[in-house]
């Protein structure tokens, strides 16, 4: 009788994977991103564990959107006082805060618990094609 192995937070190999948004579409390049961040991808996933990858991603302002939505997609905050609602369009968060948009968009495929907080910081987001994470990058 064969029996499904739950993985241990002690046991999980973590690889550095990058991946380059330049000319990808950004909803696939994110479901991807969560994917690896979750660790659906490998066969010891466990629901409750955290044995997801590093992800490093490369490129983030060069990723295509389809359609109208650089000027039609608009991300609110609030601070909670009255009136002080902000928004911004896709394209001033493109091009001011990048990281911030991939994170958003992580983090509402990941779960909303500890470990969901515990797996976005597993994310790291550049501009450019240079990142601080040579040494350790497997593949």
């Amino acid at each position: 009788m064969n029996i499904t192995k739950m993985a241990k937070a002690n046991e999980i190999k973590r690889e550095w994977i990058v991946l380059d948004a330049e000319g990808k579409t950004f909803g696939r390049l994110i479901t991807e991103v969560a994917t690896l961040l979750r660790g659906k991808h490998k066969p010891c996933y466990t629901p409750n564990v955290d044995c997801g990858d590093f992800v490093v991603v490369i490129n983030a302002p060069k990723a295509k959107f389809s359609g109208m939505k650089l000027d039609d997609k608009e991300y609110f905050t609030h601070s909670g006082y009255f009136g002080s609602t902000k928004s911004k369009t896709l394209k001033e968060m493109l091009e001011k805060h990048p990281e911030k948009l991939y994170k958003l968009a992580v983090r509402g495929m990941l779960p909303k618990t500890k470990l969901g907080r515990a797996m976005i910081k597993k994310l790291k987001v550049y501009c450019d094609s240079n990142h601080p994470h040579t040494a350790q990058v497997s593949k």
